[in-house]
């Protein structure tokens, strides 16, 4: 019962799971929307430019069709009338194309969140798997789209019936008119069609987008076991980054303690803190901190130093404020300059034959490393 209890869905998609599909391509889309988008870009721009379309499309109806017996057809010659209209039809639609265009974009990118999918479009062996292909041609969302395919179909016809019986009763089709009356004709026609189809396509559209959204949160559904699974790679992960920032910390510390034989000073607190400090004349502009350390790395440093003879001075507020304030490899703080002076003119006056052996041995170092 437990296993069973395991291997079921019940538990809400992780952040990462959700990031991962995302890369796949994995998440709620629904070609209608970009219908509608599409034909709501059309609608807008139609609407917004219809008066001057349809004085365009009229003046170019009457001009044309009073001048129709005058007109010369030549052979390879592209008739006069015949180019303005292109160019009327032009200016009238490549608007609306264009709108359409941006609308289609805009509603893929609100689906995909406006994230690229690099994964969807590597090849897998496995798109070529008849078997998983015929069981997602027979599948529940196959039918579904089937479905939505019909009632597409079906909404589609509808307006289309109902505007040709609307535009049959027109009195363009009913009794003579102007040529003028073209113009508002078309406008009325498309405006009121593109609304219809607008209407309709916007209700599939919406059901169909619920239902892909609702199949794939449930397909996005994680088992307890999956969690937890997850969880523990965080955790190894995490444990993994631990061991290189100690990694890290092991080889800063051993790089100071190779420092501190090249010191000119340890500064400490007696038990709690320790500073090594370096100033060479004519090289550092400033006094360089070249190790620091509280408690357990202070003893060490302290050890160190002794070991090589580096002078040692106790000063409690100055260690403090160099372990707080200063960094290893850098110069002091400004405002610790008198303070350190000081114990260097110190240090300088009582160790007079260890400042003689360290220059020589920074001189050896310098020459190693070169």
């Amino acid at each position: 019962m437990a296993d069973q209890d395991q291997d079921q869905k019940t538990e809400q998609p992780t952040g990462k799971k959700l990031h991962e599909a995302q890369e796949r391509g994995q998440f709620a889309r629904a070609p209608e929307l970009m219908v509608v988008f599409g034909l709501a870009a059309a609608f807008a721009v139609v609407s917004m430019t219809a008066p001057s379309a349809a004085a365009s499309v009229a003046e170019y109806a009457s001009g044309t069709f009073s001048q129709l017996h005058v007109v010369e057809f030549g052979a390879g010659e592209m008739p006069a009338p015949l180019a303005r209209g292109l160019r009327v039809l032009g200016i009238v639609l490549i608007p609306v194309l264009a709108a359409t265009v941006v609308a289609s974009l805009l509603a893929g990118g609100l689906q995909s969140g406006f994230q690229l999918t690099p994964k969807a479009l590597q090849f897998g062996f496995g798109r070529l798997n008849p078997v998983a292909g015929f069981g997602r041609i027979w599948s529940q969302r196959s039918l579904v789209h089937a479905g939505v395919d019909f009632l597409k179909m079906v909404a589609i016809g509808f307006t289309l019936y109902l505007g040709a019986r609307t535009l049959l009763r027109d009195p363009l089709f009913q009794a003579p008119v102007e040529a003028a009356y073209l113009g508002t004709f078309i406008q009325e026609s498309v405006v009121t069609l593109l609304a219809r189809l607008l209407l309709a396509l916007g209700c599939i559209a919406a059901l169909s987008y619920a239902y892909e959204k609702y199949k794939n949160h449930r397909e996005m559904m994680m088992t307890r076991q999956e969690v937890k699974d997850e969880h523990k790679q965080s955790e190894g992960d995490g444990r993994v980054k631990g061991m290189m920032r100690r990694f890290a910390r092991r080889l800063i510390q051993k790089q100071m303690l190779a420092a501190v034989p090249l010191a000119d000073v340890v500064v400490t607190n007696p038990t709690h803190y320790a500073v090594a400090l370096k100033y060479e004349r004519g090289v550092d502009s400033a006094p360089i901190v070249l190790a620091k350390g509280d408690n357990r790395f202070a003893r060490r440093i302290k050890e160190l130093a002794a070991q090589h003879g580096v002078p040692m001075v106790e000063n409690r507020p100055v260690a403090r404020m160099l372990f707080a304030a200063g960094k290893v490899g850098e110069s002091i703080p400004p405002e610790l300059f008198q303070a350190v002076a000081g114990i260097l003119a110190f240090v300088y006056q009582t160790h007079r034959l260890y400042f003689h052996d360290l220059r020589v041995r920074r001189a050896a170092a310098s020459a190693a490393t070169a």
